[in-house]
């Protein structure tokens, strides 16, 4: 996780945290006392899965730029090769014309 996950995760944690001790410690019926818990969790839990949405948000967005590079740099390679491999059959083919009029030169 990147820093900012984690200050975001620790943030959350302690407003979970604070927010339960704060209604533990206020003078309510316990009936009360349980709905507040409840809602202080929902809204820990809401507050999580978004979180969680925006890292994979996030997280979707890098490896799709990851992507995308890797595409360009393969296509860059596979570029790059295919006039390498021209460059070598061309000197292949000038070294076979140059072998083949030694050859010739010998058979006369």
């Amino acid at each position: 996780m990147s820093n900012k996950s984690n200050t975001i995760a620790a943030i959350l944690a302690g407003a979970a945290v604070g927010a339960a001790i704060g209604i533990l410690f206020a003078p309510d019926k316990g009936s009360k006392t349980r709905a507040k818990l409840k809602e202080g969790l929902d809204d820990a839990k809401h507050n999580l899965q978004d979180s969680i949405s925006a890292s994979s948000d996030v997280l979707r967005e890098k490896f799709t730029n990851v992507t995308q590079n890797l595409d360009g740099t393969f296509d860059e390679l596979l570029s790059n090769v295919s006039h390498k491999t021209e460059e070598v059959i061309s000197f292949l083919e000038s070294k076979l014309a140059d072998l083949k009029a030694q050859n010739a030169k010998l058979q006369k």
